[in-house]
């Protein structure tokens, strides 16, 4: 009995070690060697440009040419685009990509949250866990860079930008605290739309005023906001305050404030904030934005539209209102960005949705942009990425289709800053190895 239970208890661990190492064999790249030249392909820039029979050089991670007629350097590694499509790599402007493995309750493979209403000193970036299986799938999907972001209650957090081909956290990191994120409560009790069916079968109960309760939490908010501005016109401190020395580049322009709002209610009191305290707003989430799209643009401030492929936020609003909202939004003049915030799909359809924004309004070029320089935009890395452009790192893709379509999509090559990185996955290795036992072909 003793041998059996042995042997049930080898072959469990040698199955632990078999779906253990599923992704352990892709390692980060080493830094370019040399130039690389992709050569007679169709290029998307990401600024609405495209550019037929093109070619890219970049060398040291830096792009250094691109247009029509570039000559390849001498000696450099040549890639023939010819058939295939260009682009920047895709950007995922709001995330929770290493921070949470596994959806609802496995306690243990989530650090995306702290207990407590502020935690205004919380850097999200110090729990990023580059081996999360879920990475090498999104850069299957084209998705290179992901702005890596904290949840809580009020005050969330700092959040930072991460590439996706590191050894750690460190290595990771591509733009450190990029921003402090917020949630501004629902002044709403509704069950339907984006929210309530999830409360509901949560089983959460509305507050009996709900108005009240989230403007006493909205004061609690300002009032932290309040007190960071007196403490840091202090010259000298008795102690260090950690959450309100965690605000100063908020105060000094050089953070933005990403605001968890869906209501336009919500919106409207994320628009007093900045204006109150001098803050850059950017407004996640956005569903009911297109209801104030003009007062968003007058205000120069910018969305991250959450969820595409949801229900629409209200019983009263049209079917396809989600994807309607970033045609509206892009002609009121917002800047705007695309996300996708699936927790069943793991952020995987960034593209996908912005293909479906394309045939609800937007050009093929604006979707792409809003899934690459606009992301950048909003993210302050505009300077290093976005688009294919001279000077800027060499984050790119090369698809044997049009990247915002599931049929067609499928990536042949990929570098972040010029390293060519591996597009293989745990569902790729699983596929090949099932194919292999059934001796298909």
């Amino acid at each position: 009995m003793q041998k059996k239970y042995a042997s049930l208890l080898i072959l469990s661990f040698a199955l632990l070690v078999t779906m253990a190492k599923a992704q352990e064999t892709v390692y980060p790249a080493p830094a370019q060697k040399g130039a690389t030249a992709i050569t007679h392909a169709t290029v998307h820039v990401g600024n609405g440009t495209v550019l037929n029979d093109a070619t890219i050089v970049f060398e040291k991670g830096k792009i250094t040419a691109v247009g029509v007629g570039v000559p390849v350097p001498k000696g450099a590694t040549e890639i023939d685009g010819t058939g295939k499509q260009v682009y920047p790599g895709l950007i995922l402007p709001n995330s929770f990509l290493g921070l949470k493995e596994i959806s609802s309750g496995v306690r243990g493979s989530n650090d995306l949250q702290e207990i407590g209403e502020n935690n205004a000193d919380i850097r999200s970036i110090v729990s990023y866990n580059t081996d999360s299986k879920v990475t090498n799938v999104l850069r299957s999907n084209g998705v290179l860079l992901a702005h890596i972001a904290p949840e809580g209650e009020l005050i969330e957090g700092r959040s930072s930008v991460v590439q996706l081909d590191a050894w750690n956290y460190e290595d990771a990191e591509y733009k450190a605290n990029t921003g402090m994120y917020i949630t501004i409560p629902s002044m709403m009790a509704r069950r339907g739309g984006r929210g309530g069916f999830r409360a509901m079968m949560m089983g959460v109960g509305a507050p009996s005023d709900p108005a009240k309760a989230a403007f006493d939490k909205i004061e609690i908010i300002k009032n932290f906001f309040t007190q960071a501005k007196a403490y840091l016109q202090e010259k000298n401190h008795v102690a260090s305050n950690l959450k309100f020395e965690a605000t100063r580049a908020l105060f000094e322009g050089k953070q933005k404030l990403f605001v968890r709002a869906n209501e336009v209610k919500q919106m409207l009191v994320a628009i007093d904030l900045g204006k109150t305290f001098g803050f850059n707003i950017v407004i996640v989430g956005g569903s009911e934005s297109f209801q104030i799209a003009n007062l968003l643009a007058e205000n120069k401030i910018p969305v991250i539209i959450d969820q595409q492929h949801a229900l629409p936020a209200t019983e009263d609003d049209d079917i396809d209102q989600p994807y309607k909202t970033p045609a509206q939004l892009s002609k009121a003049g917002v800047l705007f960005a695309l996300n996708d915030m699936s927790d069943n799909a793991k952020q995987i359809n960034l593209s996908f949705n912005a293909g479906t924004a394309a045939t609800y309004g937007l050009t093929k070029e604006e979707a792409l942009t809003a899934i690459t320089l606009n992301s950048a935009k909003i993210l302050g890395i505009d300077d290093k990425t976005g688009s294919i452009e001279v000077g800027k790192d060499a984050n790119i893709i090369v698809s044997q289709g049009d990247i915002l379509d599931m049929r067609s999509n499928q990536l042949s090559h990929a570098f972040i800053q010029g390293r060519s990185i591996s597009l293989d996955n745990k569902q790729k290795q699983l596929y090949e190895r099932y194919k292999h036992k059934y001796g298909i072909k």
